[in-house]
């Protein structure tokens, strides 16, 4: 997994947390434990702090920075899916962005809250904890309580713990093409 040193500022990587060899960290970055960082993702922490919490997951070709100084929080159990552009934001516990959503500076979004795929979260907007939001700009549309959306945000970080702990033990590099291709 490539890890820069910046400014002598060092990703710290919990040893239960899992990081693809393909994903970036850069600079002041802390990954806690059962954090998952998946292919392709860049974490740039040179201006910024970027503190992803126990057991939240950054899936395949996430980008995360920040404003000079700003810590950028992803909460516990959270999920930022495929796609995403999360910049100087937090997210709080079992929050959930759906791919290719884009989280703007000072922005929060809620524990337990859901943005929709493609969804954008302008700049300083909060959205409270246990809503759908959705749209560009996004709006809360309605509680996920009792929705099928309430199922996603339950279920997805585990989902991607036990996925990470598979790809720990089980994923392996390859040289060349396959014999059969």
């Amino acid at each position: 997994m490539p890890l820069f040193e910046f400014e002598g500022k060092s990703p710290q990587v919990h040893p239960d947390a899992f990081v693809a060899p393909t994903a970036t960290l850069i600079g002041d970055v802390r990954v806690e434990a059962g954090a998952s960082i998946w292919y392709g993702v860049v974490l740039r922490a040179d201006i910024c702090t970027i503190i992803v919490r126990e057991g939240s997951n950054i899936q395949d070709n996430s980008v995360v920075h920040g404003a000079p100084e700003v810590v950028v929080e992803i909460g516990p159990h959270a999920t930022i899916a495929h796609g995403c552009v999360f910049h100087g934001a937090a997210i709080g516990e079992k929050g959930l962005l759906g791919n290719a959503s884009t989280v703007l500076d000072d922005a929060r979004v809620g524990a337990g809250s859901l943005v929709a795929a493609g969804s954008v979260i302008t700049p300083g907007t909060t959205v409270p904890e246990g809503v759908l939001a959705a749209g560009a700009p996004a709006q809360v549309r309605k509680p996920i309580e009792g929705t099928g959306a309430a199922v996603w945000v339950e279920t997805n970080a585990p989902y991607y713990a036990d996925l990470a702990r598979r790809h720990r033990a089980g994923v392996r590099a390859i040289e060349g093409p396959s014999e059969h291709s």
